[in-house]
């Protein structure tokens, strides 16, 4: 069919058609038929171009190059980018050990073993011909990504809470590899005060004003579209000077009884935490028994003290130090009266009920065992030892009629600032920094005190009398 369309071509060409045969021009139409048969059928030829090969480096690659009627003539591969000689014929020319030539079935194959970098470009197959003859390739070596440590931040790097750090990383490969960052516990990074991403793009990952929360593993990953990816984990951690918060700050309980205080600390580096009473650090022993727990730069420091006895009330300290600075907090542990028996209370309100000529009431019994208690209890607190002094009397009746329970309504002021907690409850004052606390209440409670005691005073004066008659 090709042979046809040249003769065609020909015939247009010399005007022998559709004009009338001569001999002359018969004549040199069978010439150059003969001549183009001649060519097309004895004179080398390409059958199919080069195809473009792509190879990861370290992989082998194969180059064909088909050339059909090679009759006498030679084959070349010629690597244009270098502007070398490989092979000639079935001889390797090139010095390079990687290169080698096989021949099948018209099929002259260029064997490129172990790709690097450097045989990335444009490969010539060409046949000596006159006029040479020759048709070209593109072998396309890719790299996959590698991350460049030494121009990329180290794997732990340690900055100042509320300042500003960048964190780098720089990779190669080809083509040119994306940068993209993440964390590694799922969280979204605040690029900007105002704006937080999952995932954010660039070798260069900008953090300002750096608080704690953004304390933690970053993953640097590196792709380019050739397997595999790669990327590198960078610890960021965040320093400041410990900090302590305690949730209850005055904490009650009886004699005889076992009680646990706690206090939560922040702090990094790492910090030193214990407990101290009276300037003693607290060591575990059948007395005290110290808890730790610690998470990330978190801890949850608790002390049970058991069997506590008069000389286990006081301030306890919990105390955190690293090497920016140190803390601490105050907790105090109080006495409070041990529960008495409801028998007393129904003998105490059935006198009062029989002088006033009333059905006794539950209420009633609990507003003034309340009084009782917070009276009973404010003495004891302002006047250490008056309670085992005054175990006679109206301070017998007092001190067996009284509750587990203290409210904070029951003092002037209500709650603000003075919550207290019994056993097995916790009070509602919690404060973010270690504050100082005196030995004894204000002395804004004194006359509150006094007041209670002198209505109690009149109400045991009434069923006193009341007895006698």
């Amino acid at each position: 069919m090709f042979i046809l369309t040249v003769i065609k071509l020909l015939l247009i060409a010399l005007n022998i058609f559709p004009s009338r045969f001569t001999n002359r021009r018969i004549m040199f139409f069978i010439y150059m038929t003969n001549l183009v048969t001649h060519v097309m059928m004895d004179e080398p030829r390409f059958a199919q171009p080069i195809p473009n090969v792509t190879v990861a480096v370290g992989r082998d690659a194969n180059l064909p190059c088909v050339v059909e009627h090679l009759g006498g003539y030679k084959v070349a591969w010629i690597h244009i980018d270098r502007q070398m000689i490989l092979t000639i014929h079935r001889h390797v020319i090139s010095r390079i050990p990687r290169y080698s030539i096989t021949y099948t079935d018209n099929t002259w194959l260029l064997h490129v073993n172990q790709a690097h970098q450097d045989d990335r470009g444009y490969y010539m197959c060409q046949v000596n011909t006159n006029p040479m003859i020759s048709q070209v390739g593109y072998l396309q070596v890719v790299v996959p990504p590698n991350i460049l440590d030494i121009e990329s931040t180290p794997s732990s790097v340690a900055v100042r809470e509320n300042q500003n750090i960048n964190m780098t990383c720089r990779a190669d490969g080809f083509p040119a590899p994306k940068i993209i960052w993440r964390r590694e516990d799922g969280e979204e990074i605040a690029v900007e005060k105002k704006k937080k991403v999952l995932v954010y793009d660039g070798d260069v990952l900008p953090l300002t004003k750096v608080s704690r929360n953004e304390m933690g593993a970053y993953l640097c990953i590196a792709t380019n579209g050739v397997p595999p990816s790669v990327s590198k984990r960078i610890i960021l951690d965040v320093e400041f000077s410990p900090m302590i918060w305690v949730p209850n700050q005055l904490v009650g309980a009886p004699s005889g009884t076992d009680v646990t205080i706690d206090c939560h600390t922040e702090a990094h580096p790492k910090a030193i935490i214990y407990w101290v009473y009276n300037s003693v650090m607290v060591l575990p022993s059948k007395k005290y028994k110290t808890d730790y727990t610690e998470n990330s730069y978190r801890a949850h420091m608790k002390l049970t003290i058991r069997n506590l006895q008069y000389g286990d009330f006081g301030n306890y300290r919990c105390i955190s130090k690293n090497s920016l600075g140190e803390t601490e907090g105050s907790i105090r542990v109080y006495e409070i009266p041990l529960p008495s028996t409801p028998s007393k209370q129904v003998t105490h309100t059935t006198v009062e009920s029989r002088e006033n000529n009333i059905i006794p009431s539950s209420r009633n019994d609990t507003t003034k065992s309340l009084q009782t208690d917070v009276g009973y209890a404010m003495k004891n607190d302002l006047y250490p030892g008056s309670a085992s002094s005054s175990s006679s009397g109206g301070s017998s009746s007092a001190a067996s009629s009284s509750s587990t329970s203290m409210q904070t309504s029951a003092l002037p002021g209500g709650a603000a600032g003075n919550s207290l907690s019994s056993v097995g409850s916790k009070g509602s004052l919690a404060i973010g920094k270690s504050m100082f606390y005196t030995e004894r209440p204000p002395n804004e409670y004194a006359s509150s005190v006094a007041g209670l005691l002198l209505h109690k005073a009149l109400l045991l004066g009434s069923g006193f009398y009341l007895a006698l008659l």
